[in-house]
Parts: structure tokens; sequence; C-alpha cells
């Protein structure tokens, strides 16, 4: 009876509440190898954080500043484990095809910035809102204390519940005070172009963590338009699909939902994040801490366009290499070379002559 009426009055199982209070600092431990990217590198530590706990909330980032482009990149072997140890010759820069002069390169050990956006609405009876809940009180603990995160959720409005902080505990609160949600309507678009804009002037690693089915019931933005912010933007976006329960046992519309789910992967593939779709509970501490792990494992690769400034959208692609320039490959279990995959955004738009870039 009391555990009970902790779970309906709380909406966190006593096992989240528990794994919360017994977290340590710092990601947790990955817990065995999983087909998808990206994993800790096996036999080596994660890097760790650089520099003393900031006094204050992180301000103004600019991603391409002075003529200089700045890409996070992480690469994976086929399996999806992390690479580490590679050095500036192992990448090479290509912009709109041409090869770029890498003019600065370094493992990337900022804190993680990260907004945490969960849908919260009365779709599918409000169940997924209750999911996701659950769901972003288990992220908490892949957090270091050096971190910074901000909790929205989002319906027919978007709110900020929580404004950056370092403060887990009161991220953790947030999310166990929310009871019923007010809206059916689930406005995906409108809530990630606005956190993408509040995140614009953010410095160093920043991310946001979207929880959602990935409907759109009501935006104002269309999807093109979102996409195109998208592709714009320098946070790196990672998705987490409810609705796999939707395609599992026929819940709803089928095929909205594969739409839904081809939205979520484009958003997180464009600005070379990654998108999960669960089917199982168990799944979600691996996920969460693939996350931590992809942030923490990034390499900072910089270069001046050889073009200069001219306020146009420039393809990108990042090559791994091998110490004779040719494509990088791990071996499979039978020996066989296969390539590794390179995670980053596709893409820049260059400031205007004489403007700064944002």
């Amino acid at each position: 009876m009391v555990v009970g009426a902790l779970i309906a009055v709380l909406g966190v199982p006593p096992s989240a509440m528990r794994a919360y209070a017994q977290q340590q600092e710092g990601p947790a431990k990955p817990s065995g190898q999983q087909s998808e990217p990206p994993k800790p590198p096996t036999g080596q530590q994660q890097p760790a954080t650089a520099g003393q706990p900031q006094s204050q909330a992180p301000q103004t980032a600019i991603s391409v500043s002075s003529n200089l482009v700045n890409v996070d990149t992480v690469v994976t072997d086929f399996e999806g484990n992390i690479i580490q140890g590679l050095q500036k010759q192992n990448f090479r820069v290509l912009d709109d095809g041409q090869p770029q002069q890498i003019s600065n390169f370094g493992p990337s050990e900022a804190p993680i910035t990260i907004t945490v956006l969960m849908e919260f609405s009365k779709l599918m009876g409000g169940y997924f809102g209750y999911k996701a809940k659950n769901w972003a009180y288990g992220f908490l603990s892949h957090l270091n204390q050096k971190d910074w995160v901000a909790f929205k959720t989002y319906d027919l409005r978007t709110n900020i519940l929580v404004d950056f902080t370092q403060n887990k505990q009161e991220v953790a609160q947030a999310v166990a005070g929310l009871y019923f949600p007010d809206f059916s309507e689930a406005n995906f678009f409108d809530a990630l172009l606005e956190t993408m804009t509040q995140m614009r002037d953010v410095k160093g690693k920043k991310a946001i963590l979207v929880i959602a089915t990935g409907f759109d019931t009501f935006s104002k933005h269309t999807l093109d338009q979102t996409l195109k912010s998208v592709k714009e933007t320098d946070v790196t976006i990672f998705c987490v699909g409810m609705g796999e329960e939707i395609d599992l046992y026929g819940r709803g519309s089928h095929i909205g939902y594969l739409q839904a789910k081809n939205q979520m992967n484009a958003f997180a593939e464009m600005t070379g994040g990654y998108a999960w779709f669960p089917r199982f509970e168990g799944e979600m501490p691996d996920i969460f801490n693939s996350v931590a792990t992809y942030l923490r494992s990034q390499y900072t690769i910089g270069f001046a366009p050889a073009e200069g400034g001219d306020g146009k959208w420039h393809k990108l692609k990042i090559e791994a290499l091998d110490n004779d320039g040719n494509p990088l490959t791990t071996p499979d279990k039978k020996g066989k070379p296969k390539k590794v995959n390179v995670y980053a955004r596709s893409g820049y738009e260059s400031a205007k002559p004489g403007l700064a870039a944002n």
C-alpha cells in the first residue's frame, strides 16, 4: 500500500529513486556490448573532465567565429565501439567536397551542457507522458558534477521547468513533481526550434536529449522549416523514441509513427547525434550511458574555410584515415577489415562577408 501510494504521488518507481540516491559522480560504466553506437572504448577510460567547476551557467558560444569552423566528431568501429587515441593526421575535412587544412585539433573535454526536452502530453491517453518521466529521471545518474543540465517539457506549449543547473537533485524534483498532462497536443517542432534558439549562444559541448514519441500535432512550424533550422544548428541532437509499442502492438497509427521515427532519425543524423527506439525498459541504462559517453569522447576539429565567409550553406564530410592516409578500418571477428563510422554535423552556414558568424 505504501509503495503504491509513492508511485501514484511521485510517478517515479522505487527502483529509480534508489538508483538515483546511490549514483556516483560521473557516468555509469557500460554494462556490456550493444549493437548500436556509441559505446565506451574497450579497456580504456573515458576522458576526465578538465578544469574546475564553473561558477555560473554556460553562456555565449560561437561555433563559427573569425572564419573558424569547429566540428565535434566521434568515431566508432562497425559495432559501435568508440575509437580513441586518434591524432590530427587521422582526419580529413571536406568542405563542399574540397579538402581543408585542419588548424586546431584535440579531444573535447569541456563539461557537458545538455537540455532534456521531454514530451509530456495526453497523447495516447497520457501513457507515454508517464513513461517519459521514468526515462528522464534515469538519465540524471549519467551526468557528472561539473555538467550542466536543463529540463523542459512540451505539449501544446513548451515549459522550462529547470534552467541550466549543476544540481541534479533540482531536476529530479521537477520530474517527480509532474502529475497530469494538461493537453493532448504534442508540438514537437515548435519545442525543438525554441530549444535550439535558446542554446545558440551556449559555449562548448552542447546537446539536446529528446525523449518523445516524435509525433507533431499542432506546431506553428512545418517539418521543412524545422529541418532547415536543424541543418544550421551546432547543437548535437539525441533522440530516444518512446513509441515502439505503437509499432509492436499496433496502437494508434503505424504509418504516422514511421514518419515520426524518420523525423527523429533525421534530426539526430544532421547534427552528428544518434536516435534510439528501445522496445524494452532494460535498454535504457545503456542508451543513456551512450549519450554521455558520446559527448565525452568527441574530437574537436577546427579549420578556416579556404573560400572565406560567403553567407552560404556548406556541406561537411569528416573522414577517418589510417597513418598511411587510407580509410580507417578495424577488423571484425573473422579478421576482415570494416570501415569505421564517423559522426559529425552535416554542414554549417558560413558567415556573410563582414559579419560575425553565429
